[in-house]
């Protein structure tokens, strides 16, 4: 069995002296891991870094198979991070996120598309915060768990939705809030409408989502929330 394509590399694993296992995010076939031999070699560790859009090669005798994986360079996205601590952290953030909370082998293409424009405007640090969260709210449906933020949960209301409730994933007008309104989390107003938000409304989208990817993604998996995606939060709450 045979597989060349296009693919961003989630996550790298060292694997005795020099070689590596590799979880490559394709299109078409999803994630796929294979061991790249002399991935971690002087000569190929500049390819084999997380974030990087590689093509890739993977080939078993058997489809259950770990595989072998080779791969050319085609975006060295790591390098172009390394320099901003930004960059790096929403970079390492969005695949190690990606790499936790998806199936194996299995496409979902809207997010891998989603990843690629991420990836590709990652310059941008902290100002693609809004796409990330805007992202990870869309992976949270891919996989069943999407929120319902279309109207109050308890008036029916769309208008003035500002919390979410922790428990169903549902708005909540302030209105109707009352109470309860400490034990909701934030909605910021970025994902009600058009406008781009600001550092704190940012922050406030990334713990949204990331109690639901806490709650669904990894805790149906038994797993954490990734550290790189732990100390986004971190960074962007200052």
């Amino acid at each position: 069995m045979e597989i060349t394509a296009p693919g961003i590399l989630l996550a790298v694993t060292p694997f005795g002296e020099g070689d590596a296992v590799a979880a490559v995010f394709t299109e078409e076939h999803g994630i796929y891991r294979g061991l790249a031999r002399g991935g971690l070699s002087r000569g190929r560790a500049a390819v084999w870094q997380t974030g990087n859009l590689l093509e890739i090669r993977w080939v078993a005798r058997l489809a259950d198979q770990l595989g072998i994986m080779s791969g050319d360079l085609v975006h060295a996205s790591a390098a172009l991070a390394m320099d901003d601590p930004w960059s790096l952290a929403t970079l390492l953030s969005v695949c190690a996120v990606a790499e936790g909370a998806l199936p194996e082998r299995q496409p979902h293409p809207a997010i891998f598309r989603g990843l690629l424009h991420l990836i590709a405007h990652n310059a941008e640090g902290m100002a693609l915060l809004p796409d990330i969260v805007r992202w990870e709210l869309g992976l949270l449906a891919e996989l069943g768990y999407g929120l319902d933020l279309s109207e109050c949960a308890i008036s029916g209301s769309p208008d003035n939705l500002a919390y979410v409730s922790p428990r169903t994933g549902r708005a909540v007008c302030a209105e109707a809030a009352g109470l309860w309104k400490e034990r909701l989390l934030k909605l910021p107003a970025f994902l009600t409408n058009a406008g781009p938000g600001d550092p704190e409304q940012w922050a406030d989208g990334l713990r949204l989502t990331g109690h639901f990817l806490t709650r669904a993604a990894f805790g149906h998996q038994n797993r954490p929330l990734p550290g790189a995606r732990r100390l986004l939060w971190e960074r962007a709450r200052g």
